[in-house]
């Protein structure tokens, strides 16, 4: 079992939050692009932006996504939000040179078929240009397969957009979802109206915690073709209701798609992002907590684990 120690919470500035809060209370995807670390949270129209270097009590910046707000009561916000769940950090494409962020509505609900393109600039920093991708076309295939969607990781690797579907109570299944990256970019930028069809479908099984299956929540890539991933036990029916915690797992998939390490984490924290960097034989995680509660901040954990 692995101690996450805790960096810091997500702060914002009260005054710059559009219901007042003080923090981020409901984390969903972290990308780390050069000096900078972005979260997404999925109850905001906003994206975080902090730099990792800095003190634990520095606010987390606030970049809009959307137009509007979202309501302040939680049941409305909950059935309005466009609820982003995944994030990654994309090479440059057409119409953005330097690089973009991607994020990725769950699918879950119509109103979740939304995505977003993020232009970067040449340090790594929001360039101001911002454009909606509907998600519809790619979504309504892995709906046909997979049954009720639920979207929580996306990344980049081995020449692939690789997306993860997060298992329920109800439906255990966790997927890996590959498409070619030449194949995908042109309908990302609007060159084409219809994605591509997806290249594989890795059906996942993690086992369970206390008879509640783990379920994927975020993935990223590491060096060699294999990925690392975040994993919670959520007591919850179905892709949309929140459910309590009852465990929490990390882990490492080899190149050949087979999970090659699976570590609880102590605590039982929801994680529902990670960022990683490599550090010789050793990977440090950074994680991002959703604790389903407007009143509790979203936390910066982080563990390390040797690929080897």
């Amino acid at each position: 079992m692995l101690h996450p120690r805790h960096v810091r919470d997500l702060l914002v500035d009260p005054q710059l939050h559009p219901r007042g809060q003080p923090h981020l209370s409901a984390a969903s995807g972290l990308a780390r692009v050069k000096g900078l670390m972005y979260v997404i949270a999925d109850d905001e129209h906003h994206l975080g932006v902090f730099d990792p270097t800095g003190t634990a009590d520095a606010p987390v910046a606030l970049a809009r996504l959307f137009e509007g707000d979202l309501p302040q009561d939680k049941g409305q916000r909950k059935a309005a939000k466009p609820d982003l769940e995944s994030l990654a950090a994309l090479p440059p494409l057409p119409g953005c040179p330097f690089g973009a962020l991607l994020a990725l509505g769950s699918g879950s609900l119509s109103t979740r078929k939304v995505g977003v393109l993020a232009a970067l600039d040449v340090h790594g920093a929001l360039s101001g240009r911002v454009a909606q991708v509907d998600l519809s076309p790619l979504y309504a295939p892995l709906r046909l397969k997979l049954g009720n969607l639920n979207i929580e990781g996306v990344f980049l690797a081995s020449g692939e957009l690789r997306l993860l579907q997060r298992g329920s109570k109800a439906d255990a299944r966790n997927a890996c979802i590959s498409y070619d990256w030449n194949l995908i970019v042109p309908w990302l930028v609007g060159q084409k109206p219809v994605p591509p069809p997806a290249k594989a479908i890795q059906i996942m099984e993690l086992g369970d915690i206390d008879g509640v299956p783990l379920s994927l929540t975020d993935g990223a890539a590491v060096a060699g073709g294999g990925w690392v991933f975040s994993a919670v036990a959520e007591n919850s029916r179905n892709s949309v209701q929140d459910g309590p915690c009852v465990g929490s797992a990390v882990g490492v998939v080899g190149v050949d798609g087979a999970v090659r390490q699976l570590h609880r984490l102590e605590g039982s924290p929801k994680v529902e992002g990670i960022a990683v960097q490599e550090e010789g034989n050793d990977v440090v995680l950074t994680l991002v907590t959703d604790a389903d509660d407007p009143a509790k901040a979203s936390q910066v954990l982080e563990v390390r684990i040797a690929l080897a």
